[in-house]
């Protein structure tokens, strides 16, 4: 085309795309074009800048390029931000924001392979190469890279979930990988040649194959459920939507393949053909437009692209013309809001039709994070003359000359500050995972910054001895109680060699073995050695086996039996825990920490470990019971727990104690009910902050309460036929051999009784040694 002889007019005038929907163009308009000697259609013609689109038509928007002379592979709408991924068969991709194509990123995914496939995450980009799965962040930063074998040859990606992928090719076999872990969960076996499209609805995953057929699987078993033979050639594309199922492809024709200008529709809803849908171009894709109605778009190699109904006749007047200048479109793409396409041609250029000017690709999509703009010429100018403006308001350069605020070293000596203690409330809320503490900011002092108090830091370093290296002594006064040494908590520093290199005949010079404390619920090491230190309980468990495959008895018995043997080496409960964690009941009262937990500390271990300790002794009682079938674990109750007494068991008679509860109504009627318990909890004597005189309370009457418990409440009457305040006491008959009680320090209402107490004895002593003198 000459274009020094086009009319300067036409730059005013914003032509549509398609000149045979314009009834009002002008032809005098083209009185000074002239055309080749092949004559060049209209649709040839560049796009100025300025379009103008018709509003429910598709359009073209804008063009932009990827990169010159490398053919685009794969294009993909981001589902989550404003953005349009595209790869190339070098391996590069380029992402562009929003509707105007600004270019947003560009890195290199693979060395080699073209980019086959791209789907958008929440937090990055999957890329799928001939035999290989890369996670990029929309940065381009790798967050994993997950390798295949070299003889696969991977064409397809679904993502099933948001944390599962399927990846079929051209191989007998469909591989599942789960992105949490980055490993291959299951491998389902297809038939040769293999899958090269997935396509997923609510029923079943449709997968087509370069035979040309098109197979119906089951979601769960991927077991193919129906197939449908559309092709005798190959399949070019297919599309799903609602109860419809459209595919292109080629036919064997003269010993070769021949595009098919019919389109294959199939109802899902009895698994059948219906009528073909001839179009009048040659279909390379097809993919479904469900806005107002259920449109397919179909698209040509060669740039044309035609809509029409599923169920009607195809239009000629509805075909359109993507600009790609003779070159072939190669990949084809529908945003999510249905309101833009993309074409990506063999030249690496990028088309972008709409059907409005602002067009968004998502309904929904988040605020895109750009870079932040350089701040080196924004700086502020300074005055020279100003003393209050501090040097460090304009940031130096890093260089290796020296500068001129230097002093030669033989007038300067370097003097380090010694680094300040630890915050003393750090060291105290602290938890330690492995060799590694964590705490929460005290916000004490500034962020990056220490205070020039040079005297008063070496006061505050001398004085860091006295902060104790334990928890128990931080959780009180740590600047007054100092943990002697051997009582300290040790870290096992691990070698190569493991546990083999650490002495802990150093730290243990018994021949009692302890648990070690760095595997999942290790909070039931306490409680397992005060039982493993009880004679019958050791004897009975050890003696105890059953057919049941997760029994507490065995695995305590198995566990007992190895600390008896360790003289003195330490011992991990980890098949004890691991069968404890299988019980249903031990969920159900929340006495299974995950890891995460216990690295936040959230978790209330006195309590948790109160509640274990009533569950452990009702779960031993009743599989070491002699009535066969074990009875269901029925939790605790206020004050303790009963256990059944169809049968007796060693644990009972250790620790059951027989109680009389008396419920007197006060309209005189007492009903008395005899029951068991293998266990109690204490009960705290009210004391109000009010109260001028704190009483001094023996351990053995708050035992005594607690036991022979006294309280008031609301309980059904048969006499009166209603509910009345009913006073209920309780007696024990006889008291048990070892006798298990719970402290029920769950809040510092009950350790404030007990530091008052132990003040309270502290003074009293004091006094009576004043007295003696």
């Amino acid at each position: 085309m000459n274009f020094e002889g086009l009319d300067p007019a036409l730059a005013e005038y914003a032509p549509t795309l398609h000149a045979s929907l314009d009834p009002s163009l002008n032809p005098s308009l083209l009185q000074n074009v002239e055309l080749d000697a092949d004559g060049l259609p209209l649709e040839a013609l560049s796009v100025s800048e300025s379009v103008h689109i018709m509003e429910g038509m598709y359009s073209e928007l804008h063009t932009a390029m990827s990169e010159v002379g490398i053919p685009v592979s794969a294009s993909h709408f981001d589902l989550h931000e404003e953005m349009l991924w595209v790869g190339n068969h070098g391996g590069h991709t380029t992402s562009f924001f929003g509707p105007a194509l600004e270019r947003y990123s560009s890195f290199q995914v693979h060395a080699n392979d073209d980019i086959r496939q791209i789907q958008s995450l929440d937090n990055g980009v999957l890329f799928l190469t001939k035999n290989n799965l890369k996670c990029l962040t929309r940065g381009g930063l790798t967050m994993f890279d997950f390798l295949m074998d070299e003889n696969t040859d991977m064409h397809s990606l679904l993502l099933m979930d948001s944390s599962t992928v399927l990846i079929g090719g051209l191989q007998n076999h469909v591989t599942e990988i789960d992105l949490n872990t980055v490993q291959e969960t299951r491998k389902h076996t297809v038939e040769v040649p293999g899958i090269t499209i997935i396509r997923q609805s609510n029923r079943f995953f449709f997968c087509g194959h370069t035979s040309g057929k098109v197979s119906l699987r089951d979601p769960r078993t991927f077991k193919v459920e129906q197939e449908f033979d559309a092709y005798s050639g190959s399949l070019s594309d297919f599309d799903v939507h609602g109860n419809l199922l459209v595919t292109c492809g080629f036919s064997s024709r003269m010993n070769g393949l021949a595009c098919d200008r019919f389109l294959k529709v199939y109802d899902l809803r009895t698994m059948r053909a219906i009528t073909p849908l001839q179009v009048h171009v040659h279909p390379l894709f097809v993919r479904f437009i469900p806005t107002y109605t259920a449109r397919l778009a179909i698209i040509s190699q060669s740039g044309q692209c035609q809509f029409c109904e599923p169920t009607g006749l195809a239009n000629p007047a509805d075909i359109f013309h993507v600009n790609t200048v003779g070159q072939l479109v190669m990949t084809f793409d529908v945003s999510s809001s249905k309101q833009a396409l993309v074409f990506g041609d063999s030249d690496g250029c990028v088309h972008l039709w709409a059907d409005s000017p602002e067009v968004n690709f998502n309904a929904y999509s988040r605020e895109t994070e750009f870079a932040l703009p350089c701040m080196v010429d924004n700086l502020p100018h300074m005055d020279w003359n100003q003393d209050l403006m501090p040097p460090s308001f304009i940031p130096t350069p890093l260089i290796s000359e020296a500068l001129l605020s230097d002093w030669p070293a033989a007038n300067s000596a370097p003097a380090p500050r010694r680094a300040p203690p630890v915050d003393p409330e750090i060291l105290r809320t602290m938890k330690k995972v492995g060799f590694i503490g964590y705490a929460p900011n005290p916000r004490t002092k500034l962020r990056n910054q220490v205070p020039y108090r040079l005297k008063e830091m070496e006061n505050e370093f001398d004085s860091f001895s006295q902060v104790p290296e334990s928890p128990l002594g931080r959780e009180e006064e740590p600047h007054l109680y100092m943990v002697a040494k051997k009582y300290r908590k040790v870290t096992i520093k691990y070698s190569k060699l493991g546990l083999e290199a650490f002495d802990f005949k150093h730290y243990n010079k018994t021949l009692f073995a302890g648990l070690e404390p760095h595997i999942p619920n290790a909070y039931c090491n306490c409680t397992i050695q005060v039982l493993y230190l009880l004679e019958p309980v050791r004897c009975l468990v050890q003696n105890h086996l059953c057919q049941k495959e997760f029994c507490l008895g065995c695995e305590l018995g198995f566990l007992f039996h190895m600390l008896d043997l360790s003289r003195g080496d330490p011992c991990q409960a980890s098949n004890f825990l691991r069968a404890f964690r299988t019980i249903p009941e031990a969920s159900a009262l929340g006495l299974i920490l995950a890891d995460s937990d216990e690295a936040t500390g959230k978790v209330n271990l006195g309590r948790l470990i109160q509640s274990w300790n009533c569950f452990i002794l009702t779960q031993l009682h009743q599989e070491t019971q002699e009535q066969e079938g074990p009875q269901a674990y029925r939790g605790v109750t206020g004050s303790g727990s009963s256990f059944g007494s169809s049968g007796d068991s060693v644990i009972g008679q250790l620790f059951g104690c027989e109680v009389e509860n008396c419920s007197m109504c006060r309209c005189g009627k007492e009903t008395v009910r005899v029951s068991s318990t293998l266990l109690f909890t204490l009960n705290y004597p009210e004391c109000h902050s009010n109260d001028k005189v704190v009483r001094d309370y023996d351990f053995a009457e708050v035992l005594k309460r607690s036991i022979c418990l006294e309280q008031s409440t609301q309980a059904w009457c048969e006499n009166c036929e209603k509910y009345q305040p009913t006073v209920q006491t309780r007696n024990i008959r006889c008291l048990p051999d070892v006798l298990a009680i719970n402290c029920e320090v769950n809040s510092t209402k009950e350790a404030d009784f007990w530091k008052t107490q132990a003040e309270l004895d502290s003074n009293v002593s004091s006094l009576g040694k004043v007295g003696t003198r």
